[in-house]
């Protein structure tokens, strides 16, 4: 069942995936992110979480 906050949502598929079965990552503008081949794995995040995960992720703080 796909959840409710994700229902109309175009969610975008990260640049890195591949059809060949790897990583899928989609994100959904103001919804959050879910894995691909599993849709309703949605991780729900709020715009100001996505802001700082992403920013996090720019300076290195996650790897």
């Amino acid at each position: 069942m796909i959840p409710e906050t994700a229902k109309g949502t175009s969610w975008r598929k990260a640049k890195r995936s591949n059809d060949g079965g790897g990583q899928c990552v989609e994100v959904g503008l103001g919804v959050g992110m879910r894995d691909s081949k599993a849709p309703a794995t949605e991780v729900p995040l709020c715009p100001a979480a996505w802001s700082a995960f992403l920013q996090a992720v720019k300076i290195g703080q996650l790897g």
